[in-house]
């Protein structure tokens, strides 16, 4: 009987585990990964995320969460989202922000933007420092 609870108690908590919907990623715990002419950019995008695309249950409508940043003069070339969404939180620095019509904003502390799906956008960080923001993708 005590070994038929155990293995009962270990599947309650591989399932739970599993299908948890909330958390926490400390700074120190965030997954680096950092990707080279993002989206056919300039320069590199080192990010430090929660999780990215392929960790996520089909389910979840949250598919990558990251803190991520540009040096300057670097970018994230103007890029089609076919069948998910991205939204960028500015943190820190200053940047043009392309949007779906191929106009250019800028963008800096504050500010918010997103592309649906099937929609295009892009990113440059015009100023003289690093451009950091958070970036979050979700589909249905």
């Amino acid at each position: 009987m005590m070994e038929l609870t155990a293995v009962v108690i270990c599947i309650f908590l591989l399932l739970a585990a599993k299908t948890a919907r909330a958390g926490i990623v400390t700074a120190d715990k965030a997954k680096v990964f950092d990707r080279e002419k993002a989206a056919n950019g300039v320069g590199t995008l080192y990010g430090k995320y929660a999780f990215t695309r392929d960790e996520p249950p089909a389910e979840a409508a949250i598919k990558e969460i990251g803190i991520l940043t540009l040096e300057p003069g670097y970018s994230i070339g103007y890029h089609k989202h076919t069948d998910n969404e991205d939204s960028y939180v500015i943190i820190s620095g200053t940047g043009t922000y392309r949007d779906n019509d191929g106009k250019d904003y800028p963008v800096g502390p504050g500010d918010m933007t997103f592309v649906r799906a099937g929609q295009s956008h892009g990113l440059t960080n015009t100023g003289t420092v690093p451009l950091v923001f958070v970036g979050i993708i979700a589909a249905k």
